[in-house]
Formats: C-alpha cells, structure tokens, sequence
C-alpha cells in the first residue's frame, strides 16, 4: 500500500474532507468543500491538494454554470474520488485472499446468499429505511464513506455508479466475487425501492476490473413487478 494514502487517511482533517467527498454524488470544488467543513477557502483547497498527492482524490477542470463574482467565465477545479482497487488498512490483514479461501467451492446460489446478507447488513448499518427511494440509498452508503451517483432511475431500470463500491477492492483481486457483489447491490437496491427480496431485481456490474473509472451497476424490474 502507498504510505501517501495512509498518511491522508491518519489525519483527521483530511479524512474528513475524504469523506465528505465520498458522500457526494460528484465531484466537488474547494468553495464547497470550505463550505460543508467550515473552514477558509485556502484551507480546503490545501487539504484537496494533499488528497490528490496521496493518489486519493483526482482533479480536473470543469465549466460550471451559475457562477458570479471573481472567476465568474473560467473553468472550476473540481475535485473527484479516484477509483478504489484496494482497501486503505494498517496492517494489511489480507481479507481479500481470507474471502477467496471461503469463497472456493462455493455455488453460485450460496455465493449470491451471502451479498444479499451482506447487503442487508449495510443496509442497517447505514440507516436506510425501508421503502425509502434510490435517492436516500445513495446517501446511506455514502454515510458509509461510499461515493455512489444515481445515472438513470425509471420504473424499470436503475443505473448506479459508483469508483468506491465496497466490495470492488475484493472483485479487483478474486473476479468470481462477482456474484457476491451483484447480489449485495440487489439486496440494497431491493430494501430501498420496496421489492420482498433481491431475487425480483437484475444486477448486471460492469468495470469492476477497470482502474481507469467507476463501477456501473445496473438493474432491471423483474417481469412482474416494477422497482418504484
């Protein structure tokens, strides 16, 4: 693991603006982080700059719309979270090789038992309400320090996207924990928008293997049924 990154995430103020980055559903620029943190502009740009040198955070230009004063016609720098292939821990406990060990042998049917539990699980923990809508899920997981963007919501498809998914560092490493993260997408996705259980909803996960950008989980209303 690079020392740059567990050096950001051991200081307290750089963790929390991490995590506040996470729990947006886009990239943020420092009059936003100054504002949600409560600090001076310079301080908060000073924290982004070190979470871009930790590898933690990536930054680019974009042209906003509705700006006015000073810089008002010039592109913003924005700040956005860089995709997660490997967890941040000290020491490292290895839990993605302790998974593929308990993993082996396993049926695809046992595998997707244990992410719809898992799934459940996250869900408590996070506070998400049943019935509460795709909107409240995204805030949830990132209360959890998860970044996840709504792409598409109808009544029979939605698209997440997300660079931080929890289970993408495992995937990264052991591809056949694929099933295990579609079914723990499902399983969050069905305890927000009301359907009884994750088999009534279609998680196909895409670029899970991709460094280069975020995960895309998509999911599809079973036949007889309607996710909204």
């Amino acid at each position: 693991m690079d020392d740059a990154r567990l050096d950001a995430v051991a200081a307290p103020e750089l963790r929390s603006t991490l995590l506040y980055i996470r729990s947006q559903p886009a990239a943020v620029t420092a009059d936003e982080v100054a504002a949600a943190e409560r600090v001076h502009r310079n301080v908060a740009r000073a924290r982004l700059e070190r979470l871009v040198s930790a590898g933690l955070l990536v930054a680019s230009f974009e042209r906003r719309t509705g700006r006015a004063g000073p810089g008002a016609g010039r592109p913003a720098k924005i700040y956005a979270v860089t995709p997660e292939l490997e967890a941040i821990e000290f020491p490292r406990r290895r839990f993605p090789e302790l998974a593929a060990l308990l993993m082996a042998g396993r049926s695809t049917a046992d595998l997707r038992a244990a992410g719809a539990t898992f799934g459940r699980l996250l869900a408590a923990e996070s506070g998400l309400e049943p019935l509460a809508g795709v909107e409240r899920l995204r805030e949830a997981v990132g209360r959890l320090g998860f970044q996840v963007s709504v792409v598409e919501e109808t009544a029979e498809r939605i698209v997440l996207s997300t660079p931080t998914c929890p289970l993408r560092p495992l995937v990264a490493a052991h591809p056949e924990a694929a099933e295990v993260d579609a079914a723990m997408w499902a399983s969050l996705v069905a305890e927000a928008v009301g359907s009884s259980g994750a088999e009534h909803v279609r998680c196909e996960t895409a670029g899970c293997l991709d460094g280069r950008g975020p995960c895309r989980v998509t999911f599809v209303a079973s036949k007889n049924r309607n996710m909204v």
